[in-house]
This record gives C-alpha cells, structure tokens and sequence, in this order.
C-alpha cells in the first residue's frame, strides 16, 4: 500500500463513506457505526425509508478486484443453493464491487444475531451440516484469483515478516526464531502424514464472530478470507 493510499484509507470520512453510498442511489439519514474490522473498514449505515445496510471498504492493494469479485460470486452460489450466506447487494447493472475514487466498497444487507452456544448439541450438529454444504458448493470448482492456505503463507512468511520488521525485540529474537521452526517442522510433518490433501474453497475464518445466530437459524458473515485449503480449516 503506498503512502498516499494508506493515508487516503486512515483518512477516510463519515462524508466520504454517506457520499459513496448514496452514489449508488442509496439516500443515507446519517446513521453512521464503525463496526469491528481488522482489515477493511465496515460500517452500519442508515438508510432513509429503507433497511439499515452494511458497507464494507476494502483496505487498498489487499485484495484485486477480480479476488473480490471472486468472493462475491462465492457467497452468490452459496445462496443460490439456500446456505444462509449474507451475499453482497448488487445493483441494476449486476455489479457488486464499487469504486469511489480511491476506495472500493460494497453493499450488504444488515443480518443481526449472537455467537452460537457451542456448547448446545444441536446448534454443533447443525453448524457442522452447514459447513458441510458449504464445502460441497466450495469443492465444485477452484477459486483462480484468491490464495492458498499453505506452511510458506501462513507459516513461514508471517514468522519472518516479524523478525525482518523489527516486530520483536531483540532479546526474544533468537528464541522465538527458534520455537518458530521447531513449530513449523512439525506442522510440516502432520502435512506429509496426511498426504495429499484435497483443496477446496473455504470460507476462511469461520469463527463465532462471524456466525450470526438468530431465532431463524445462523447466518454467515465475511467471506474476506475465502480461499483454497483443506476443510478442517473452517
């Protein structure tokens, strides 16, 4: 991320987020609430005469638009199969990714609800043929502009790129290099056990926080880090 897109993002204004919603022929009442997001920035914003909506922007040179778009058609053949996937809204045209000068964003309805109680039988049962169908839909075909879930991406790049940052202090350096690839190895040695493992699309980061329940059911939220992997990472 430059310098200028990172400061344009940090910068970005409750102007900015209401005229870009309203662009897109969405008259806002100035109900804006910043939600929790690590990434992007998400916010719930009021509608005048009309649902509240979800907008979600995206956190400059994460993803590419065809990543995005990728996503969106995910959670798109996901509903089409009735899995309670809260999809992006699309508008006349068919789009769901909009740009508004330096920012993309798009538009979700909102969907309210609590964590689920894992420690309920039946909602565990009900979550796992959920993420079960998920998976099938996820197994169909392969995502082609989002990544894969490998040691190297996850593993080896994240200890590194704390080291070469500067992010731990000195003193820790050497041993936390060193619990690192110990760690890594034996990771590396469960993969090898397992074989070749399947790949599929998966939601990413299926946790409670992004699992909705209410008196209809669940509904699942955030499929920012769908990728390919092997299931048991949902």
């Amino acid at each position: 991320m430059s310098e200028q897109e990172a400061a344009a993002f940090c910068m970005l204004s409750p102007d900015q987020i209401l005229n870009a919603i309203e662009v897109q022929g969405y008259p806002c009442d100035g109900h804006l609430l910043a939600l929790n997001s690590y990434e992007n920035r998400v916010y719930q914003v009021g509608i005048e005469d009309g649902e509240t909506l979800i907008a979600k922007f995206y956190r400059p040179e994460r993803w590419s638009d065809k990543a995005i778009l990728e996503e969106h058609g995910f959670s798109d053949e996901l509903d089409r199969q009735e899995i309670p996937v809260v999809s992006p809204l699309r508008d006349h045209s068919g789009r769901s990714l909009f740009h508004q000068g330096p920012f993309r964003f798009a538009l979700y309805p909102r969907r309210g609800g609590r964590a689920p109680d894992l420690e309920d039988p039946e909602q565990l049962e009900q979550l796992g043929r959920l993420v079960a169908r998920i998976h099938n839909v996820g197994a169909s075909q392969a995502f082609l502009s989002r990544p894969r879930l490998t040691i190297e991406s996850f593993g080896i790049k994240s200890y590194q790129y704390l080291l070469e940052a500067g992010h731990i202090p000195p003193e820790l350096q050497t041993p936390y290099r060193t619990l690192a690839e110990s760690l890594l190895e034996q990771i590396q040695t469960s993969f090898d056990r397992a074989g070749d493992v399947t790949r599929l699309r998966l939601h990413g980061d299926l946790h409670p926080g992004n699992l909705l329940w209410n008196d209809t059911g669940p509904h699942i939220v955030d499929l920012d880090d769908a990728r390919m992997g092997p299931a048991i990472q949902d």
